[in-house]
């Protein structure tokens, strides 16, 4: 019953973390080139999308974290006894890291580089330059979210299978051979 509500939690976490990196896609910043009559300078709009990419990046960090803790990292718990189970969570376990990782530096760097307005202003006939960021950054963090939360998902299940098989060996009946009196 608790694992399935926390399962559910994440999900829900996970879902909101994507929702907010997909927007944040859509609300990047754009710029345009303003003049004064001598000088040009880059014009931005507003920078909502980086107050997206950082809540998604936290929100899939808090998912995370919830995972790792209930499932004690799957390093510090008791040792688990050899199964198909394990094998499965343990591969599970590092793709699930390597998605949160690759999600984690989309949505940073995404963050990052929405948030860097160039203040160069333009003496000369040529247009300034206006950094933005790339179309994009943001939609491979939403994917890269969308990955994490179903292999998270998925080693949860398989770690708790695998804690579920740990039976400790009960001898039932008599193991055959007995120590007398000496």
């Amino acid at each position: 019953m608790a694992s399935t509500l926390l399962l559910a939690l994440v999900f829900v976490i996970d879902l909101i973390a994507f929702g907010l990196a997909v927007a944040a896609e859509q609300r990047r910043s754009t710029a345009t080139v303003g003049s004064n009559g001598k000088e040009s300078y880059c014009v931005y709009d507003k920078d909502i999308a980086t107050g997206l990419g950082v809540g998604s990046f936290l929100f899939l960090l808090l998912g995370q974290i919830l995972i790792m803790v209930a499932s004690r990292c799957l390093c510090c718990g008791k040792a688990m006894k050899p199964s198909g189970s394990r094998a499965w969570a343990v591969v599970l376990f590092i793709t699930c890291w390597v998605f949160f990782l690759i999600a984690e530096v989309c949505l940073l760097a995404g963050s990052v580089r929405n948030a860097y307005h160039t203040k160069y202003k333009n003496l000369l006939d040529n247009p300034p330059s206006c950094a933005t960021l790339r179309k994009g950054v943001f939609g491979a963090g939403a994917a890269f979210v969308f990955l994490t939360a179903v292999v998270s998902e998925l080693y949860y299940v398989s770690y708790s299978k695998a804690a579920r098989d740990e039976k400790p060996n009960n001898y039932g009946r008599d193991t055959g051979v007995r120590m007398g009196n000496l």
